[in-house]
């Protein structure tokens, strides 16, 4: 058995984010929706046996329900995070691999003043 968890994409991560009512998320198609709320009411013994099938939908509502930091470490796989300066208010340029906002976007004098 693996003890590594799975790569959560932009998509999975944004959509679990709509299910719990955070801000950058969006509604999922029909069967999607369905599927995360099972996840999200399921005693931990079925939470397993999901997990068999839906790995990384299993492992993003986890973490949006029992990691401390579930809901950053989604709102960052989803590029709903400045990974400079973890600003969450956006526009983000290069999201979702690499989201900066646009004060960590603009580039630097070599001088150092802005």
């Amino acid at each position: 058995m693996s003890t590594s968890s799975p790569t959560i994409p932009a998509e999975t991560a944004r959509h679990v984010l709509w299910m719990f009512g955070h801000k950058g998320g969006y509604q999922p198609g029909t069967f999607s929706q369905k599927l995360l709320e099972l996840l999200a009411y399921a005693p931990p013994v079925q939470m397993a046996k999901l997990a068999l099938g839906y790995p990384v939908e299993t492992e993003a509502v986890r973490m949006a329900k029992y990691d401390e930091d579930g809901i950053g470490k989604l709102k960052k796989a989803a590029g709903l995070l400045c990974i400079r300066c973890g600003d969450e208010d956006g526009p983000f340029v290069g999201a979702p691999k690499q989201p900066l906002c646009e004060p960590c976007a603009r580039p630097m004098p070599l001088d150092g003043v802005a």
